[in-house]
């Protein structure tokens, strides 16, 4: 991976994280990124999850939910301790990420975000998310993901 790393790998190696790195040729017309990881790497599609960027209050917040599914704007709002939530700008969940769209990672932010991850990651002994790069997953223990991120677990997933 020398040369290929990415905000999130390097917070997984200095932390000593157990992590497995899943790369696939990402096809550029590809409609869902999450779910051609899944088709791509032959995965569970429950055990996959996207990082979406939605606006709490005004405030950025990550939800992370699995691919097959929508986030619940309103029970993130609650899970994040607010009262509205709405999906952010394209541009502005790129800058606060540093990453861009189809290869946000819940990990390794350019500003620090509250995330909440839905809880349904906690009946998996791994999980796969974006490692920050389209075409490059990461499978790690949902119990890494949580502390990591510092995230609260709700079912924000419908």
């Amino acid at each position: 991976m020398a040369g290929k790393g990415t905000p999130a790998t390097a917070v997984l190696t200095k932390q000593k994280v157990a992590h497995t790195l899943h790369t696939y040729d990402h096809d550029p017309r590809a409609e869902s990124y999450g779910l051609e990881a899944v088709e791509a790497l032959g995965l569970d599609r429950a055990q996959v999850f996207k990082t979406l960027v939605a606006e709490v209050d005004g405030k950025l917040t990550v939800g992370v939910v699995p691919v097959t599914g929508q986030l619940d704007l309103k029970a993130l709002a609650a899970a994040a301790g607010g009262k509205k939530a709405k999906m952010a700008d394209p541009a502005a969940a790129q800058r606060a990420t540093g990453y861009v769209l189809g290869g946000i990672s819940p990990l390794g932010h350019r500003s620090r975000l509250p995330v909440v991850i839905d809880a349904s990651a906690e009946k998996f002994d791994t999980v796969f998310c974006s490692a920050g790069r389209r075409g490059l997953e990461v499978e790690l223990a949902p119990a890494d993901l949580i502390r990591l991120t510092g995230a609260v677990v709700a079912p924000i997933a419908a």
